[in-house]
């Protein structure tokens, strides 16, 4: 939503030198970003970490000269821009520490549906992987029609996943590595038309942005963090898959490879990461289901007696009260429920866990026993 503040919020990503976590440590110090332009230089010296020549940056009048610029191309052409203080962002990457901290977006902008999975793979997929990516999802769609599908709109597994996703109904999201005012790869905005209708096309770079090899690289962790979990199809030996397989990891998503033969070469990379543990090995839907708890069998958790635990530290009751009357939650979206670290949280859950009140189930699920 376009409000007052819009103008501030963009202004915040244009200062140079200015990366996602001093932009947040700005907000904090001043208030929030309005402040960050019109807090007195003797104020914001007194900062850590804000040097004269950056404080020189802020007051720079090109900033919000670009910012201005930008604005007026975000009103004209109807996208929506997403703080990361938002209830609209994606709050699933509100957990990761570099999450944008404003991105654009463009058609259906419900981005915190109950699940969410993240597709990627090569850009030189086989038969074998498309044939794989179009079940899959078709399977997916069978059980959870309202079910979210992120990809990157490249070419390979990326544009399969997203047109599978459309073909079988499902809502898709596109996370492009330029700004909204263009299309990459051209031959794919046809599909980028399609995914405004059910979906939506999203991006932390502005207008003018060009579709650079680094700007991929940092699309990769919006894919990786705004999702319960990332499959990839197939990689090379090297690739942004595998990139965003380690992102993931480090963000505590479940990360699913799709196997294959030993002399396949596009299957090198989901191979390396099975035997590297880095990966989940995928062989079918249901024992992503299965891995990840979603399957729909799954009997619901009995609500359990809360005079049973009076001897729970405050921690250990918020999450016990978070648990109560469900048949279990992720612990990343338990950590944004609680909003709470996802660090910290683990350490809540061990406690919980010795104690004998919750049960560790594949896929970062918990539940209470």
């Amino acid at each position: 939503m376009i409000t007052d503040r819009t103008l501030y919020q963009i202004a915040l990503t244009q200062i140079n030198g200015v990366g996602v976590t001093l932009a947040r440590s700005l907000m904090q110090a001043v208030g929030d970003e309005e402040s960050v332009f019109k807090e007195p230089t003797r104020n914001l010296e007194k900062i850590p970490r804000i040097s004269r020549r950056l404080i020189d940056e802020i007051r720079n009048p090109e900033v919000m000269k670009r910012a201005e610029a930008e604005l007026r191309f975000v009103e004209k052409n109807g996208i929506e821009t997403l703080f990361f203080t938002d209830s609209g962002y994606p709050q699933r990457l509100t957990n990761c520490i570099d999450a944008p901290v404003l991105l654009y977006a463009k058609g259906d902008t419900d981005f915190n549906r109950e699940k969410v999975v993240s597709i990627v793979g090569t850009r030189n997929v086989t038969d074998y992987g498309q044939e794989f990516c179009r079940k899959f999802i078709k399977e997916l769609s069978e059980q959870f029609p309202d079910l979210l599908i992120v990809s990157g709109l490249a070419y390979g597994a990326d544009i399969c996943a997203h047109r599978a996703a459309l073909q079988n109904g499902l809502s898709t999201v596109a996370v492009l590595g330029h700004g909204l005012d263009r299309i990459y790869p051209a031959v794919h905005r046809k599909t980028a038309v399609e995914i405004l209708e059910n979906g939506a096309l999203l991006t932390e770079f502005p207008s003018e942005t060009n579709p650079d090899k680094h700007n991929f690289v940092k699309r990769n962790r919006i894919v990786a963090g705004m999702a319960d979990a990332v499959v990839v199809i197939e990689s090379g030996e090297k690739g942004g898959s595998l990139i965003t397989a380690d992102i993931a990891n480090s963000y505590y998503r479940e990360v699913f490879a799709v196997p294959g033969r030993a002399t396949d070469a596009m299957s090198a990379g989901c191979n390396r990461l099975i035997a590297d543990n880095k990966a989940v090995l995928l062989q079918d839907t249901k024992s992503f289901l299965d891995q990840l708890g979603w399957s729909t069998s799954a009997k619901p958790a009995q609500p359990k007696q809360r005079e049973l635990f009076l001897n729970l530290s405050e921690d250990e009751e918020k999450v016990f009260n978070a648990l109560n009357g469900t048949d279990g939650m992720q612990v990343n979206m338990l950590a944004i429920a609680l909003n709470a670290p996802v660090s910290e949280l683990f350490m809540t859950l061990l406690e919980l866990e010795m104690k004998n009140i919750v049960q560790a189930l594949p896929g970062g699920m918990y539940k209470l026993l």
